[in-house]
């Protein structure tokens, strides 16, 4: 019975849900008041008759959360690996004359669950199995985990939280054109699991399955299958299998095999555990692995292809590394045309040639790999398709023999772009140049095809038609709105100017102090010690930073070229007669009256305000909406006389 109200409830909710939506979102009705409210009624009875609560219950309003980081926790065991086998038999064997349970092995992020008094408490990943993240925010938004449950002891238990495959595309989809793509929906829900807002947690469709209860307090079982079901009855979302025995297993995963094709959550292979809970405790664990369970791994589907070319992608440690590029093949339900041959060492054992009949897989089912080359050659066909010179830079390259024997290509030179993808990254975020839709993937294939080697060369990529058209991943659109946006970051106010080159220590807030007393691009290359420090914020550090910086003629050739490119704005005039001129203010905690804190600093800038990141002697208030606080900015404000003021008093003011 509690198993159909679960049910109940789940239909319930998604009624309402579609209800609300359509009103809210379209503007239409699908159902009427008087219907929305019986459903409505109908679902509080059932939360209260089960005790259970579903998590985004339409009777409760959970808000998002967003932290600043996710703290570590020590998990109160070790959190073990299974052992694996592709060996069908070895399951039979495995199972002796016991009974076993056979589930999927989903595969997205193991999260372990904590409740008392029938509330979630907390909520940790995996990690590396000894420490994990506090993820508890974001698991109040994922489905399968109820936020209540009709249980009052202590309770733990694991399970895998994942994106199906088709929320996965769902998103791929509606990233903007050019923006890099997730590759897989483990690396989406891993990013997503870590996330520091909330929202994004429930906007994705996280799920969550249940697989294992670890232990419940005063709950007596000893059935691994049924412990599940008993997860089940208590609203949790678990893990589908079979409970199995020697004679049968094999059978089983035929069946499971079959399910694949119309399975939407990610699946690398299947689980088979003893059901008897004590017998499996009772035979321990390796260093390694458990011993009450064994990991199933599906043996890999390949395809022939044949290698088009082989691409040499530098990346920032200074490795060249080959790609093998072939002709398109389905693989696990996929279209793969690309595969990482990593060295030259891998290169040579295969001895590859473009042309070349070629064997790929995915190694668990995700990592497209070269397995064989079935085209033979008498001599070595690898070693004069290395290539002499850095795709980014031009530098002569060199072969470099690892103390284990693996050939690898490197490019020497210490400026190669490619190491410094970061510093392109940096020049194009928003508070920098602003380049809108100039993805990180972007900037990398413009960098190893050499067409960025500076920062004044994103305003000569619309020279390069013809070859960003042909790059893989673009087309004539993608070239059109890479310009646009590089042409519209051309008229730019002189502090995100020097923002951009990324000088170390030198962020926005410093580079905008800087700019408000040096208004003229030519004055900043030629700053003393003494000038920098007589700005108010402006330290030790920083002023050596920024005079070491511009004492390098490549970044003083740099900074000229870009300067070239650009049309700096005058200045925005500053309300130097507003209540708050000449004050220091320091911020902290939540806003409400602005957006965000940024909102809030660039609006006591405008009226002559300085904002610092840390109070000290001279700051004159601290704007924290919550007085009480114990933070260490509030401590540190009551230690030096510092008034503190909320956003109502500080508007005030102005």
């Amino acid at each position: 019975m509690a198993d159909k109200n679960i049910e109940r409830m789940k239909e319930i909710n998604e009624l309402l849900e579609r209800a609300s939506n359509a009103y809210y979102n379209t503007g239409t009705t699908i159902m009427s008041d008087a219907e929305y409210d019986k459903l409505y009624n109908e679902l509080e009875r059932l939360e209260e008759q089960t005790g259970v609560i579903l998590n985004g219950s339409r009777t409760q309003s959970v808000g998002y959360e967003v932290t600043s980081y996710l703290p570590k926790v020590r998990h109160p065991r070790r959190m073990l690996s299974l052992d694996k086998t592709k060996d069908r038999e070895q399951l039979a064997s495995f199972l002796g004359d016991k009974k076993g349970f056979l589930s999927w092995k989903l595969d997205g992020l193991t999260v372990c669950l904590y409740y008392d008094d029938g509330k979630l408490t907390q909520a940790v990943s995996r990690g590396n199995g000894e420490v994990g993240e506090d993820m508890t925010a974001n698991a109040r938004q994922i489905k399968g985990i109820p936020l209540k449950i009709p249980f009052n002891g202590h309770l733990a238990l694991r399970g895998e939280a994942l994106i199906g495959y088709t929320d996965f595309n769902r998103v791929n989809e509606s990233l903007p054109e050019g923006a890099e793509q997730y590759k897989n929906p483990r690396n989406l829900a891993s990013g997503t699991l870590r996330s520091l807002d909330s929202r994004v947690v429930a906007e994705r469709s996280v799920n969550f399955f249940a697989f294992t209860l670890v232990e419940a307090e005063g709950y007596e079982n000893n059935s691994f299958a049924e412990r599940l079901d008993w997860l089940g009855s208590l609203g949790f979302q678990r893990v589908f299998g079979r409970e199995v025995d020697e004679d049968n297993v094999v059978e089983a995963v035929g069946l499971f095999e079959k399910e694949i094709a119309e399975n939407d959550f990610p699946s690398d292979g299947l689980v088979l555990m003893f059901d008897d809970v004590e017998y499996g405790k009772n035979l321990g664990e390796t260093v390694h692995h458990p011993r009450n369970a064994i990991a199933f791994k599906w043996a890999d589907e390949t395809a022939d292809t044949t290698l088009r070319e082989i691409i040499w992608s530098p990346s920032r440690t200074g490795l060249i590394n080959p790609i093998a590029n072939f002709d398109t093949v389905e693989l696990e339900g996929t279209s793969v045309s690309r595969a990482s041959l990593h060295n030259i060492s891998i290169m040579k054992k295969l001895n590859l040639a473009v042309g070349d009949t070629i064997s790929v897989y995915k190694a668990n089912m995700i990592i497209p790999v070269v397995g064989e080359n079935k085209s033979v050659h008498d001599e070595d066909v690898v070693t004069g398709a290395v290539i002499a010179e850095c795709p980014a830079c031009g530098s002569k390259t060199e072969i470099r023999l690892s103390d284990d024997g693996v050939e690898t290509l490197v490019c020497p030179d210490h400026e190669c772009p490619a190491k410094h993808l970061g510093k392109f990254e940096h020049f194009v975020q928003r508070d920098a140049m602003n380049i809108v839709g100039m993805a990180s993937s972007t900037i990398k294939a413009f960098v190893d095809n050499g067409l960025l080697r500076e920062f004044s060369d994103f305003y000569h990529l619309a020279e390069h038609r013809d070859k960003i058209v042909s790059l893989e991943g673009f087309g004539e659109k993608s070239f059109e709105q890479i310009t646009e946006a590089v042409e519209r970051s051309r008229e730019v106010e002189l502090y995100r100017a020097l923002y951009a080159l990324g000088i170390p220590n030198i962020g926005r807030a410093a580079s905008k102090l800087i700019c408000e007393e040096f208004t003229k691009a030519a004055e900043l290359e030629k700053l003393s010690m003494e000038e920098l420090l007589a700005i108010d914020g402006i330290g030790e550090v920083l002023a050596e930073d920024y005079i070491e910086f511009f004492k390098k003629e490549k970044n003083l050739k740099e900074f000229h070229d870009l300067l070239d490119e650009l049309k700096i704005k005058e200045p925005e005039k500053v309300n130097s007669d507003s209540g708050i001129a000449g004050k220091s203010f320091v911020i902290t905690g939540a806003v409400h009256l602005w957006s965000n804190r940024n909102e809030l600093k660039s609006f006591i800038e405008a009226n002559g305000g300085k904002v610092a990141s840390a109070v000290s002697g001279k700051t004159d208030y601290l704007i924290n909406n919550d007085a009480t606080s114990s933070s260490s900015k509030n401590k540190k404000a009551h230690e030096l006389g510092v008034a503190i003021i909320t956003e109502e008093e500080f508007k005030d003011m102005v």
